[in-house]
């Protein structure tokens, strides 16, 4: 009960912080990406900005590379084990399935969930 409790209490603030952070601009760059006032552009992007996203989607490609192999491996050995496993043991299989399976569609589709969002804020004027 109390566990339940704190569980659902961390999971608001957590939400509460994604959200608030989510509407929060930051302007800052590191590693020779800086940039002054008179490097923005009329259209609101700023000179070096390409540099960045080639940054960005490198390190977002490697790691999806990486969870793709993990998750790969992981249900490989979880294949395994169930079928060497006795009927307790698939039946603690069965229960550890279902999250595994939702956090392996969210690493497959991590690329496109990206992709949509991207471009729905691109798509947003400055006004």
């Amino acid at each position: 009960m109390k566990n339940k409790k704190v569980l659902k209490i961390t999971s608001t603030i957590l939400l509460m912080i994604f959200i608030v952070s989510i509407s929060i601009n930051v302007f800052a760059a590191g590693g020779g990406l800086s940039f002054t006032p008179d490097d923005v552009k009329a259209n609101g992007s700023v000179q070096g900005s390409d540099q960045i996203k080639n940054v960005g989607s490198s390190i977002v490609g490697i790691l999806q590379t990486v969870g793709i192999v993990l998750s790969v491996v992981v249900l490989i050995v979880l294949g395994i084990k169930y079928m060497m496993g006795s009927a307790e043991e698939k039946a603690e299989y069965k229960k550890s399935m279902m999250p595994y399976i939702i956090g392996a569609a969210l690493i497959f589709a991590a690329s496109a969930l990206a992709q949509v969002i991207f471009n729905f804020f691109t798509g947003i004027s400055a006004g």
